[in-house]
């Protein structure tokens, strides 16, 4: 489904000029950072970020693939999980596409020595057909049209009467007259936060009554309406 012109949804990742494959918010390593506190899960969100991108990669043959920060999960070190799923994803990634990049997260303070193990860049922001893609943990000053971010992790909670279900979305909206897109996390272990509590974290996402959403369930994509109007 397109979400704004030549940005293409698929799955929890945008294609742009089909050229151009975004993805963000991988947190690799959050199960072992889990573990560490002595929460036990399964470790199996990597196999599953493999299938989900081989998936999009059949259905997408992008020359350029852009992690919009927070490759890896811990602030201040490496863990030994991470290392090794980090150096393997970009592994996974490089055998399929010419081209790989990081725009480096708020998570992703320590994630030069690895990059540099399989000679992927790092940047602050990448700009390209007047589209700026950054992370969303900082404000910017720019002259692009429209503005990707991740960071937030948006997702929408939705109840029928006792029941309810939680979906990881996309918004689309206007920030200081630019056309801005949030880009849910692309890891399946992280469910996300509801838009409809008001408590964002991205500096660029104070004011969303009027933004859209954009559903994702099974790998289709709904448009739903306006924020305001889960309100």
């Amino acid at each position: 489904m397109l979400i704004s012109r030549n940005i293409e949804i698929i799955e929890t990742a945008l294609l742009i000029n089909k050229e151009i494959l975004v993805i963000n918010d991988l947190h690799l390593g959050y199960e072992e950072a889990l573990h560490i506190k002595g929460i036990l899960v399964p470790r199996f969100q990597l196999e599953e970020i493999m299938n989900i991108m081989a998936r999009i990669l059949t259905a997408a043959k992008p020359k350029k693939i852009i992690i919009n920060g927070d490759l890896k999960h811990e602030f201040g070190t490496v863990l030994k999980q991470e290392w090794k799923e980090v150096l393997q994803f970009l592994d996974f990634l490089l055998l399929r596409c010419p081209e790989v990049m990081i725009i480096k997260g708020n998570h992703d303070q320590i994630i030069k020595p690895i990059a540099e193990k399989r000679g992927v860049s790092i940047v602050k922001e990448h700009q390209i057909s007047g589209i700026l893609m950054i992370h969303g943990d900082e404000l910017i000053k720019t002259n692009a049209k429209r503005i990707i971010i991740g960071h937030e992790h948006p997702a929408i909670k939705l109840h029928e009467n006792s029941k309810w279900e939680k979906y990881k979305c996309f918004l689309k909206g206007q920030w200081k007259g630019k056309e801005l897109i949030a880009v849910p996390s692309f890891n399946p272990l992280l469910e996300g936060t509801n838009i409809l509590e008001r408590q964002m974290l991205s500096p660029f996402l104070k004011k969303i009554d009027e933004f859209t959403v954009y559903i994702v369930n099974g790998g289709e994509v709904f448009r739903f309406g306006k924020v305001k109007e889960f309100l």
